[in-house]
């Protein structure tokens, strides 16, 4: 395929690139670089087979000059992390509906396939333990902006499945829960990035409220090889389809494992939800995806255990550490 992936310069959209580079396919990356790693990207486009694009999904003739040269787009330009997310709502509303909105009607106009990448989030504040897609959402206020953000990419997902039911065009949704793995940044809130480099660091630990939330993780390759299959599974046409790992961790025990794993002496502090995102913070105590669809439409069983994933970020942890403390005092 001739693919375009918009927010590719970021932790999964790097990965995606890669992966589908790997399998013979053109890629070309749409990104406004605001969280994205440029470095990353760049790295690709050297590497061969992949083209960088700066820009944003917003610009709508942008967008539409770029689908009209791909068969397949990767939507998966969105804010990241539940910090930007809550301090920036403006932003993840624009990008998540409009440039969604932008996207969608170029490839309708070029006859382009679409993945949409979506979250867990949609499920909201729902405790249930194996989420079905078809499990009631249940959200606070409109007003609070984990909330917005969870309506947003609502209103995605049912673009896309507006299209695809009026217009008859190829569309799936992944909703993705917690995809982690190497690459990725603890700057937006990702937990997982965040302990590991406090482990390697040295420092305590910051677990945000009593710790006993529960959440899955799934190993960024994984989840790479699910979107790839799934865009191309004539079945998974018009559907939205779960994308995790259903192993369940409270965030207290993963800070615990990290600690181990990493042979740390940090300790492990506990920070109110409010000194960690201010007034209004609701969190949501449990989110365990069902796959049973994504396991039938693709086989998706994913054997990748939070362990092994943990040991691979913090080497590459410890590794830009040793690069720092090798460049100097200075280093950045």
């Amino acid at each position: 395929m001739r693919a375009l992936v918009t927010g590719g310069a970021g932790f999964l959209g790097r990965h995606l690139a890669g992966r589908l580079v790997e399998d013979g396919h053109g890629v070309v990356i749409l990104d406004d670089l605001s969280t994205g790693s440029r470095a990353g990207a760049d790295e690709l486009v050297a590497a061969g087979g992949v083209e960088l694009v700066p820009g944003s999904v917003l610009d709508a003739s942008l967008v539409d000059a770029l689908v009209s040269r791909v068969d397949t787009v990767f939507h998966l330009a969105a804010a990241v992390g539940v910090r930007l997310v809550v301090e920036r709502p403006l932003e993840g509303l624009r990008t998540n509906i409009h440039g969604t909105e932008n996207v969608l009607a170029a490839a309708h106009r070029h006859g382009t396939r679409v993945l949409l990448a979506s979250t867990s989030e949609i499920y909201g504040r729902n405790p249930a333990a194996g989420l079905s897609e078809d499990a009631d959402r249940v959200l606070g206020s409109p007003l609070a902006g984990r909330w917005s953000y969870s309506e947003a990419k609502a209103v995605g997902e049912a673009m896309a499945h507006a299209y695809w039911r009026q217009h008859g065009l190829w569309t799936v949704t992944a909703r993705l829960f917690n995809v982690v793995g190497p690459g990725q940044t603890g700057r937006y809130g990702m937990v997982v990035p965040r302990f590991v480099d406090q482990a390697v660091r040295g420092v305590p630990l910051t677990v945000y409220g009593d710790g006993t939330q529960t959440r899955c993780f799934c190993d960024v390759g994984e989840a790479v090889g699910a979107l790839v299959a799934l865009v191309q599974e004539p079945a998974a046409r018009g559907r939205a389809v779960n994308i995790g790992r259903p192993e369940e961790v409270s965030v207290l025990d993963l800070a615990r494992r990290v600690v181990a794993l990493a042979g740390s002496t940090s300790p492990i502090t506990f920070v109110p939800y409010r000194a960690a995102y201010g007034e209004g913070f609701e969190e949501v105590p449990r989110r365990v995806p069902d796959i049973s669809l994504a396991r039938e439409l693709i086989g998706f069983r994913p054997q990748v255990g939070l362990d092994d994933v943990l040991r691979r970020v913090i080497a590459e942890h410890r590794a830009l550490q040793a690069a720092r403390r090798a460049e100097g005092p200075h280093a950045g």
